[in-house]
């Protein structure tokens, strides 16, 4: 302001000036009204103050999100596997069993009573069978002395083999017995959780009705969750394009994300991939196996999963406030050596957590835009607030 004022009263002084000394001082005129609007350009009040970052290229880990629901590995539908009356309950509906626990018991008594007529008629026939043995020992030595016939000794021989018989069909009876006994204790096949009663006391099971509760394993735990099939051929040309580098032999860590956003403390592997696409949702199944010794997770619950191990090798990530919409796509304030903005076109790609990579239109080296974008304007000067280096790349680490 101070040479404005000075240019003012140098022009109302000209008239009493000699013609050269006039002549100088209108050269000068035009060098001091540049300065003068130079000055008030660039300290005017009018210049935006904003945060820049400059950009770095680096390997950048990927951990893309998907929603997932667990299952038990192992799911056990607790049947009765013979005929009786359900003669008590003895475990809690929804706790956690051991494998070999005690679950339902049922009536034994007619079992006990088969068992002891199994255990009588092989008694039996091992009487029987000792009588022949020893007809068959006398007949033997006669029949070679041809004091008994041929026929004798055939009878013999052949009530001793039928005898014989009669003793392994009486055991097979009598271990058929001690099963259906045994299978009057109903015990958990696995651990795991057990799912309330189907049947309650006094019910007489059949096969109809045979079915009593259900124990799901709880570890290890599976994990399901699908990829579109849109994402999955996008995620294989990356590949393909050297964008994105898988982990090797594609063994990628699965991190679950619980519904309040703490991370469980297992992490697992994928483990079975569907062979097919759901031609109802179009989507690829995926199953993680994840030990869950705490029981934490419960089947059927839903949880995030985050997938670890691939890298973008080479890649620029800026934090998605930065990125602006126009009428044209997505794009930056690119800030030059004197400090001058302008819009520059970009590509954005996936997001990484609160950044976006950007796929085409920034090089290493550069600077953006990060806060108070908005009040910039394409070829205007801005007044650097803070900057910041690689602000989004350093969080993506």
């Amino acid at each position: 302001m101070k040479a404005c004022i000075e240019k003012k009263m140098m022009k109302n002084s000209l008239r009493s000036f000699p013609l050269f000394l006039s002549m100088g001082i209108f050269c000068l005129l035009p060098l001091l009204s540049t300065g003068c609007s130079k000055e008030q350009k660039a300290d005017g009040p009018g210049t935006p103050e904003v945060t820049l970052m400059t950009i770095a290229q680096q390997d950048v880990p990927m951990a893309p999100e998907y929603v997932a629901q667990t299952q038990s590995s192992r799911q056990v539908n607790i049947q009765a596997r013979v005929s009786a009356f359900l003669e008590k309950r003895v475990y809690t509906e929804g706790e956690i069993v051991k494998e070999g626990q005690e679950l339902f018991l049922m009536d034994q008594k007619p079992f006990k009573v088969q068992l002891d007529q199994a255990k009588a008629a092989l008694s039996r026939q091992e009487a029987a069978h000792k009588t022949a043995a020893q007809n068959l020992e006398r007949t033997r030595p006669l029949a070679e002395q041809n004091a008994l016939s041929q026929k004798d000794l055939d009878d013999a021989t052949g009530q001793y083999d039928s005898t014989a018989a009669a003793v392994e069909q009486a055991k097979a009876q009598m271990e058929q017995a001690k099963l259906n006994l045994s299978y009057t204790v109903i015990t958990s096949p696995v651990n795991g959780i057990t799912s309330a009663a189907l049947q309650q006391d006094g019910t007489y099971i059949n096969q109809q009705n045979s079915q009593l509760t259900t124990v799901e394993a709880l570890s290890p735990m599976w994990v399901n969750f699908s990829l579109s099939e849109n994402e999955l051929q996008r995620h294989r040309e990356q590949i393909k394009n050297g964008r994105i580098r898988p982990p090797e032999d594609n063994n990628y860590i699965v991190e679950v994300i619980l519904v309040d956003g703490s991370i469980f403390p297992n992490t697992g592997k994928i483990t079975f991939a569907a062979p097919s696409y759901n031609t109802q949702t179009g989507t690829f199944l995926l199953r993680a196996s994840v030990e869950n010794p705490e029981g934490v997770l419960r089947p059927n619950q839903f949880v995030r999963v985050r997938l670890k191990g691939a890298v973008r090798p080479g890649a620029i990530l800026v934090p998605q406030r930065a990125v602006q919409q126009g009428s044209k796509g997505h794009f930056l304030w690119v800030i030059d050596k004197d400090n001058v903005a302008e819009p520059r076109p970009v590509v954005v790609g996936d997001w990484n957590g609160n950044d976006w990579f950007i796929t085409e239109g920034l090089k290493a080296g550069e600077r953006i835009v990060v806060d108070g974008g908005m009040t910039v304007r394409p070829g205007a000067p801005v007044k650097i607030k803070t900057q910041q280096k690689d602000e989004a790349n350093a969080a993506g680490k």
